[in-house]
């Protein structure tokens, strides 16, 4: 490297070391005793003397970057030592390890690392920054809920990698990393749900699970809901706007998918999705407002984030309707696309959508491949009412019915305009 990149590979490992350090100086400076063993002096000769040894490392080879960083370390290990000899309470390693980090990023910046050590630079420096706000969380974690997130870690940083993706058994239509990928998504929503109305509220969270459990899977956070329904009455006015919100928004991302995928199709899918996403829209805003005459929820129960039992059986049952699908398909022939489409909706829409895109304008006209798409939204929003009656019941049940048959009937009146060209 040259001399002026040199200087300003050193100038960001100085500024590194320079950051940390202001944010260290600034604890010592709200502290009522003393202060942190290293300021910002300190820090920024650091995070210096990371780049000058990773210069020589550069040039010398590693042995001189290795000796850089066992005699900084030494410095840091007996200036802690002597510290807490000294009688000092609370003697904590937090700034003795970010003055070895510094370092490290100082040594990477002039390596040739300078975007991921200064990206690593800002967050040692928001950790740094963050003790109060993480020590209270932390206060506030329950153990449940810490076991609840590291189950589902496991079942999809750990198992889900693991499953062959590919398909077996009729047609290939069993995936396993795909069904257990929509194991992983049930669980995760429910997760999101817990946390989502712990922080924010019932009246928010739940329209913010809603919301984001449309983009994902409605189908996930209706079965979410509704145990969440069934263990918490008092909640059910809030948790059917939740899902009506959730399905209002998978309309829209339906119709978005078709449209970036097949313009012409989208624009036949427009009105009767349409009219569908605003029914559903009206249908939680109403229910929303319901919720306010009727007073304060009830208290929630929230028992447990992570309901795996649960997740998995309806995994099973998906699996079970898309094999009775398939059936369908075999006994309809060609004549039997719209059957095969409501039978396939059972299931899942976006399959059904991926199909058509593929098959509309070519081997099936526009319309019939666009109405199939419906017809599958259709019997897909009837199974979600239906899994909120078998898993909840009660008010839910019935404001959910409600909402659900006015999405269908919007969507009806919607694919009738279309077909009129209206």
């Amino acid at each position: 490297m040259d001399h002026v990149e040199l200087f300003q590979r050193l100038g960001l490992a100085l500024a590194i070391g320079l950051l940390m350090g202001v944010e260290r100086g600034w604890q010592a400076r709200e502290a009522a005793h003393g202060g942190p063993l290293a300021g910002i002096r300190t820090f920024a000769l650091i995070g210096l003397l990371g780049g000058i040894c990773g210069w020589l490392g550069h040039s010398l080879g590693a042995l001189a970057l290795a000796a850089g960083f066992v005699a900084l370390a030494a410095i840091v290990v007996a200036a802690h030592v002597v510290r807490a000899q000294s009688g000092e309470q609370n003697v904590g390693v937090t700034t003795q390890v970010a003055e070895i980090i510094a370092f490290g990023l100082g040594a990477m910046a002039v390596m040739g690392e300078g975007a991921a050590a200064a990206a690593g630079g800002v967050v040692a420096t928001a950790m740094l920054g963050a003790k109060e706000t993480l020590h209270a969380w932390l206060k506030r974690l329950e153990k449940l809920e810490l076991r609840a997130a590291i189950k589902l870690l496991l079942i999809s940083v750990v198992l889900l990698p693991v499953l062959p993706n590919q398909g077996y058994g009729p047609e290939q239509m069993l995936n396993p990393y795909t069904m257990w990928l929509l194991v992983v998504m049930v669980a995760g929503i429910s997760f999101l749900g817990y946390f989502a109305i712990k922080l924010a509220g019932p009246r928010i969270g739940s329209l913010l699970t809603g919301f984001f459990g449309g983009v994902a899977s409605s189908t996930a956070l209706t079965v979410s809901f509704a145990r969440m329904g069934r263990e918490s009455p008092g909640m059910q006015p809030l948790l059917a706007a939740g899902v009506a919100l959730a399905n209002a928004t998978m309309f829209v991302r339906l119709w978005l998918i078709v449209f970036v995928l097949n313009p012409d199709m989208g624009q036949k899918m427009l009105v009767p999705l349409g009219c569908m996403a605003a029914a559903g829209f009206v249908a939680a805003w109403l229910l929303w407002r319901r919720r306010e005459e009727e007073g304060k929820p009830g208290a929630m129960t929230l028992s447990n984030p992570f309901e795996l039992g649960m997740a998995i059986k309806f995994a099973i049952l998906l699996t079970l309707v898309m094999l009775a699908s398939k059936a369908i398909q075999t006994w309809g022939g060609s004549a039997g696309l719209y059957l095969l489409s409501a039978g396939a909706g059972l299931a899942d829409v976006d399959a059904v959508a991926l199909s058509m895109i593929q098959m509309a304008g070519k081997s099936v006209a526009l319309t019939v491949a666009a109405t199939a798409v419906t017809i599958a939204a259709f019997v897909n929003t009837g199974v979600k009412a239906a899994l909120v009656w078998g898993l909840c019941g009660g008010l839910m049940a019935r404001r959910i019915a409600l909402s659900m048959l006015a999405m269908v009937v919007a969507g009806a009146l919607g694919l009738s305009l279309r077909w009129l060209g209206v």
